[in-house]
């Protein structure tokens, strides 16, 4: 399922990971996703989702299981998730979580995150804790060493912002390793949570 997770795009990951929720249609989909500001990670637009929405069916990733009509409302088309949907959605998920130069699909990885195991996800940030350390010291060592050779501190401005954004991003996810290695962060399945059945139940109408 290597290659069906590579030719995802961001907003096919959620559609993916939407129909891991149970079984939508697309107009369901974009009014969830707008209801949960997803669409703060990722533009979402009739045209956009629909045309997701074919393509993933193309690919054998999510299947056509009914036709509904509700009164003088435009035919909807309700999809599945298929197994190979599944699985791409988790390869997805776990390559993204490690990559420090794809910001985008970095934070729809985190935003789907819930959809691995808790000690998958510990192992996978762990190493891009790791990665992002290695990345700071590089860079903290790379602008003093510019420094020491003369060269003028206005001229290494965005290195230094680059500098601090690395860090604080390393911070953020020690902290954030902390929590999540502690049972107390609620981790998995959500679909008997008072608030999101409620939530499913506002975008179907």
């Amino acid at each position: 399922m290597k290659d069906a997770a590579a030719r995802l795009t961001p907003l096919g990951v959620m559609v993916l990971a939407l129909l891991r929720e149970g079984d939508m249609h697309p107009y369901e989909m974009i009014r969830l996703m707008r209801h949960r500001h997803d669409d703060r990670i990722v533009p979402v637009t009739n045209g956009t989702m629909y045309h997701t929405v074919a393509r993933l069916e193309r690919q054998g990733l999510i299947a056509e299981v009914g036709i509904d009509r509700d009164g003088n409302r435009p035919e909807r088309t309700t999809y599945a998730l298929m197994d190979a949907g599944g699985e791409a959605v988790e390869g997805w998920v776990r390559r993204e979580l490690t990559e420090l130069d794809h910001p985008v699909e970095f934070r729809v990885a985190l935003a789907e995150a819930h959809n691995l195991a808790r000690d998958d996800v510990l192992t996978l940030l762990r190493t891009r804790l790791a990665a992002l350390a290695e990345a700071r010291d590089q860079h903290r060592n790379g602008r003093a060493k510019a420094l020491a050779a003369g060269t003028p501190e206005q001229y290494l401005i965005e290195v230094d912002r680059q500098g601090a954004l690395l860090t604080a991003d390393h911070d953020w996810l020690a902290a954030f390793l902390e929590r999540l290695s502690s049972p107390d962060l609620v981790w998995g399945a959500h679909e008997n949570d008072a608030r999101y059945l409620a939530q499913r139940e506002a975008a179907r109408r």
